[in-house]
């Protein structure tokens, strides 16, 4: 038979509205779609990364320095590689009568963009302000209730709002702020008395090149010949370094799912086609005794099986690009992406090849099956089932390789995924061993005298039982629950329980030391009971680190080692005679007070284990391009939930007290007092320093909490509504033998609803067996996606855990005794004649 022949075949006898293949649709729309949505989304983000890379950081590369410019030398290197522009960014406070408000301030030159357009809620595209001028934010202006033409002041410097900004191009790369931005001419902040020896500011040179040139070669070029001037250096490919990564491990974590749903929608595939097959077994046998040969039918029903195959993965694709807009409108302002269609051909086809192959590896089995017997075995297939086909083990082990290269091979992190792959293996496996010892445990009691429990057990380990479909569906099904649940209630524990209860009420940054006590007295006389901590504040980077006679020169690495992120750029230093509070020394010893010796530094001890510290190995820093070296003398335990000021690391006074510098601050007022009139006296009084509202920081990082908790969300419901596809497919595909049961217990005399009480006690025990599987599987696979791809705080609430499952439960039971009613109505008559 020609496939032209099989096709005509096929198509006469596939039910236009796909009867009997609907569970297969379902499965790979649920599938292909989430694989789609995520894989156009993540793409469309990318593209505008890279197609807008050098608007978005300002420049085709940018120097980042702290408490310091650059030097003659250092900007004569930039100025050969085309135009230079450079400019100031600070924490600040802008006044406007009674009110202050934190502002990021951002003082540039008359470069101003290298890239891009500034363009004003006016229409007009401009560059720097003049110098008695200010472009404001709409959030600024909104805060200080002021509007072009009023006067505000930054500092000590009264200056007038020139307009208010519509678009600022390097917006997404300046990174997370502590305010609404401010723009300012060059000369500002040292102006308003904002920029002294000490302050924390950070100082951006940006080049746009007149040639060629590779930014990546010029990065590595200005690093050797600058080693120790603590360049942070970022080119146009990586514009905003923050979002690069966030998006690479939300669209791994989301892929991930999405390939989580496919495998679990796999199952049931596998389930509605052998149910399809089961149902066609006569037209399959009539086809057998006309002479049609094993490979025709194999043709026929292979060709239907794709072409449903087709259509459902068609469908998931294109509600996939339908619903990137409301994700993209979702996350605006978090990502850059448009909020238009968008369409990808790689990701869609990417999707396609996924759904494809997962439905060619689990229709194999029941397909290769239904060729293979002769047709009385098949007419004979209700009361005797076909047994498996070998030959399907090579096009099922064909398909598995190309499912696990093609993830491989598209995948940021090969290995995450790889162990996804390999995780996925081992859970099905065990799902496997774990239906096969029900059974085995099923047919070793004694037998009930209450026949309804005896059925009901029989039904778990008779010939042909669907028990181990049914465990791989309610494992994988309830898995899935008790995941969404942990990450959902892990992602709330981040914003609600640990930051409020522990935050401070204000961060003060550049006091100066030698008006210490001002402040203290400032603060007491607005509430005598206030909580405050002040601590000298410095920007270093590391510049060399492991033992005293074989060091590791930072920028010699081609890559850092993983979990030694405090090796990137400038990290925030700070000195003390005792060991902070929050802080608990792991090994080693401290240098206690009035230390005068060789100097000396503590760490934290994950950083330590992540770049291969010991005690007594050597550190080397980098500070306002002065090297500083210090001995590690101990290991601490960081609370990084407290809020307050965490730092890696700590040194000994002596290493640090003759660098410029100024102190920081926290606040905590007690409860019921008002915070504006601390505000007001600390701005009036301290004019360069710049007091940051922890609520504002808190209601940001909320914001960006809440956008991950609810793509999570979405993402986990795929695999969820997977799962309950699988639960059905796994009913389906029994359906045939448990008709047949249920009509002899029937002709027998049992009524409705002992048929019923049989199935719920059967699907009972299976789901309380698997209740304690899934909350192990589910919370382990949580735990990783929370802790190692979010890198966030493993805060689950375990009885919102223990409720969904519960919850999961019972949808289970319902959906099990929901698919499980059409049993019932079958009439005793019609269905012995069949048989």
């Amino acid at each position: 038979m020609t496939w032209g022949t099989a096709w005509r075949i096929a198509r006469r006898d596939l039910n236009a509205r796909f009867r009997g293949l609907r569970l297969l649709l379902v499965c790979l729309f649920l599938g292909t779609g989430a694989l789609a949505a995520i894989g156009t989304l993540t793409a469309a983000i990318e593209q505008e990364l890279e197609a807008n890379g050098r608007q978005f950081l300002g420049g085709d590369l940018q120097v980042e320095l702290w408490q310091r410019g650059l030097a003659d030398e250092e900007r004569a290197a930039l100025s050969q590689f085309g135009t230079v522009s450079s400019g100031t960014r600070m924490q600040a406070m802008a006044r406007a009568g009674e009110q202050a408000v934190p502002i990021e301030l951002k003082a540039v030159d008359q470069a101003y963009p290298l890239y891009g357009k500034l363009v004003l809620a006016d229409g007009r595209a401009v560059g720097p302000p003049p110098a008695d001028e200010a472009w404001l934010s709409q959030g600024a202006a909104d805060r200080l209730g002021t509007g072009i033409g009023d006067t505000i002041t930054i500092g000590t410097a009264p200056i007038k709002v020139g307009g208010i900004i519509k678009d600022e191009p390097d917006r997404l790369g300046e990174g997370f702020q502590l305010g609404p931005t401010i723009i300012v001419a060059e000369d500002l902040p040292m102006r308003a008395g904002l920029i002294a020896p000490g302050s924390m500011y950070q100082s951006k040179t940006r080049v746009r090149f007149a040639g060629s040139q590779a930014p990546e070669d010029v990065a590595e070029d200005l690093k050797k010949r600058f080693p120790t001037a603590g360049f942070e250096i970022d080119t146009a490919d990586r514009a905003a370094p923050g979002t690069d990564r966030f998006v690479d491990r939300m669209g791994e974590f989301l892929t991930l799912v999405g390939l989580a749903a496919l495998v679990i929608a796999g199952i049931g595939i596998g389930g509605g086609v052998s149910s399809y097959l089961d149902g066609r077994r006569q037209g399959i046998a009539t086809l057998k005794i006309l002479g049609a040969t094993s490979r025709d039918i194999g043709k026929i029903y292979a060709l239907q099986v794709f072409a449903a195959a087709l259509v459902g993965s068609i469908a998931g694709i294109l509600v996939g690009i339908a619903i990137v807009p409301l994700l993209a409108g979702a996350l605006r302002g978090l990502l850059p992406v448009s909020t238009g269609f968008i369409f990808a051909p790689g990701p869609l086809l990417l999707a396609l090849a996924y759904g494809l192959l997962v439905a060619l590896v689990f229709a194999a089995p029941p397909l290769m099956r239904a060729r293979r017997f002769p047709a009385m075995a098949l007419m004979r297939a209700r009361v005797s089932p076909l047994a498996g086909d070998k030959a399907a083990l090579a096009i099922v082990g064909g398909g598995l390789a190309a499912i696990v290269a093609l993830a491989l091979l598209t995948a940021e992190q090969p290995m995450l995924s790889g162990g996804f792959l390999a995780g996925a293996a081992v859970l099905l496996g065990l799902l496997a061993l774990l239906g096969l010892a029900i059974r085995k445990l099923a047919a070793s009691f004694p037998r009930a005298r209450n026949p309804i429990l005896r059925n009901a057990l029989a039904n778990l380990h008779r010939p042909g039982s669907s028990t181990g479909a049914l465990v791989t569906a309610l494992g994988f099904g309830l898995s899935a629950f008790v995941l969404l649940a942990a990450v959902q209630s892990a992602i709330d524990g981040n914003i609600a329980k640990r930051v409020p209860e522990k935050a401070p009420d204000y961060f003060v940054l550049d006091i100066p030391r030698e008006q210490v006590t001002e402040f203290e007295r400032l603060v007491q006389q607005a509430d005598s009971k206030a909580n405050w901590r002040t601590v000298p504040a410095l920007r270093g980077s590391v510049l060399a680190f492991g033992p005293e006679d074989r060091m590791t020169r930072t920028a010699d690495l081609e890559e850092l080692p993983e979990g030694a992120w405090a090796l990137r750029g400038e990290r925030g230093l700070t000195y003390a005679d005792g060991v902070p509070p929050g802080n608990t020394i792991t090994k080693g010893k401290w240098w206690g007070p009035f230390y005068a010796g060789e100097p000396q530094v503590s760490i934290d001890e994950d950083f330590a284990e992540a770049a291969g510290l010991e005690i007594g190995d050597m550190l080397t820093f980098g500070v306002l391009g002065v090297e500083k070296q210090a001995r590690i003398t101990s290991f601490r335990r960081i609370d990084w939930e407290s809020m307050g000021f965490n730092y890696v690391f700590v040194l000994s006074p002596n290493a640090m007290q003759d660098v410029p510098h100024n102190l920081a601050a926290t606040i905590e007022l007690s409860k019921g007092t008002p915070t504006g009139p601390l505000l007001q006296s600390l701005v009036r009084s301290f004019p360069s320093a710049s007091v940051i509202e922890v609520g504002g920081v808190l209601g940001q990082a909320r914001t960006i909490l809440d956008q991950v908790g609810l793509a999570t969300l979405a993402a986990a419901s795929v695999a969820v509504f997977a799962g309950l596809a699988v639960l059905l497919g796994a009913i389906a595909a029994a359906r045939a033998a448990r008709t047949y049961d249920t009509v002899v217990m029937r002709v027998l005399g049992a009524d409705r609803r002992q048929i019923l009480a049989m199935q719920l006690i059967e699907y009972g025990i299976l789901a309380a067996a698997l209740a304690i599987v899934a909350l192990a599987v589910g919370s382990f696979a949580a735990w990783l996606v929370v802790t190692r791809l979010f890198e966030f705080d493993w805060l689950p609430d375990w009885s919102q855990v223990i409720a969904v499952l519960g919850l999961g439960l019972a949808v289970v039971l319902v959906f099990a005794l929901g698919a499980s009613l059409p049993l019932l109505r079958a009439k005793p008559a019609q269905a012995l004649r069949a048989l």
